[in-house]
Order: C-alpha cells, then sequence, then structure tokens
C-alpha cells in the first residue's frame, strides 16, 4: 500500500513539474507599420535602460521559445528575473513591420503549490501576498516596462516616427 501511495504522490509530481513554469500576470505588443530595426540591437538598449535603476538580484538571459509546434521555428526572446518575477520580451520583424511585445510572468517553483491537495494540508496559500511582496513586483514591472518604453523611443527618435501615446504605452492584466 505505501508504493502505491509513493507512486501516485511520484506521478502527480511528475505531471505538476511538466507543466508551464510561469503564470502569466500580464502582457503589452504593438506594432510599427513599414519599419524594420535589429532584435538584438533591441534588447541591447532595454538591458541598458534597466541596468541604469541598479534593481537588485535582476538577470538576463535570452531564450528561444517555440512559434508553433515542436519542429517549428523558434523565436529569441530576452529574459530578465528578479525572483519569481520574469519579462520575456520580443522584438522581430513581421513581414514589413517590426513588432514588439512582452509578457510578465510569475514563476512556478515551490511544487507544492502546483498540488491542490498538499498546498492545502500543509497550508501553503501561494495567492496571498504581503504589501511587500507585491510593491516589489509592482517596482519591478515598472522598471522593466520603463526600459522598454525607453528603447522604443530612443529607436523611433532616431527614425523619425512619432512617440507611442499613452494609451498605446499601457500593457494589459490578466486575471
Amino acid at each position: 500500500m505505501l508504493y502505491i501511495v509513493l507512486f501516485v504522490i511520484v506521478i502527480v509530481v511528475l505531471i505538476a513539474i511538466k507543466g508551464n513554469p510561469i503564470e502569466i500576470r500580464s502582457n503589452w505588443h504593438h506594432s510599427f507599420g513599414n519599419f524594420q530595426f535589429s532584435s538584438q540591437e533591441f534588447y541591447q538598449k532595454v538591458e541598458e535602460s534597466v541596468r541604469k535603476h541598479e534593481i537588485p538580484n535582476v538577470s538576463f538571459t535570452r531564450v528561444t521559445h517555440s512559434q508553433g509546434g515542436i519542429f517549428s521555428s523558434k523565436r529569441e526572446y530576452l529574459r530578465i528575473n528578479r525572483g519569481e518575477y520574469v519579462f520575456d520580451i520580443c522584438a522581430a520583424p513581421f513581414g514589413t513591420d517590426f513588432f514588439v511585445s512582452w509578457w510578465l510572468g510569475e514563476s512556478v517553483k515551490d511544487i507544492l503549490a502546483r498540488i491542490p491537495i498538499l498546498n492545502t494540508i500543509l497550508g501553503k496559500n501561494t495567492k496571498q501576498k504581503t504589501y511587500y511582496q507585491m510593491d516589489t513586483e509592482a517596482m519591478f514591472k515598472g522598471s522593466v516596462q520603463q526600459g522598454v518604453l525607453e528603447a522604443i523611443d530612443l529607436i523611433t527618435t532616431s527614425k523619425g516616427m512619432r512617440a507611442l501615446s499613452e494609451l498605446e504605452r499601457r500593457p494589459t492584466e490578466m486575471k
């Protein structure tokens, strides 16, 4: 009987780990018509802008995501991490246009948080955050958003394009 229980727990943990480790909180995107720019140069400008904020414990990496299924082409994103918060930023050509998007997510690191029964038994309430955690998330989010917008402003200004309106700068919140 003990082996069956252990087997079930192992299977549940494996299923929990296999799922998407990032829960999306908000996103933003904008397309620039009839415009081309280097994705790598854009990522560099975003990194420089975010680094100016001297955010503690922030890291920058490049990650690839499939454009479709397992055998489809891959697209490179700039990933900016701080603790459990993850920004994946994409800048790429799309036909004759160029687009920028970002996805803010929260990584699900605690395996127990992904197993509802154990979560309840052990009293792990992952939905409840402290004011400090919410403030830190808001500051990180604001700093990275500002970094993306500063990079866009540098590029559009240098190419003689109009600046984004306040409405165009607003992200979409997910619930």
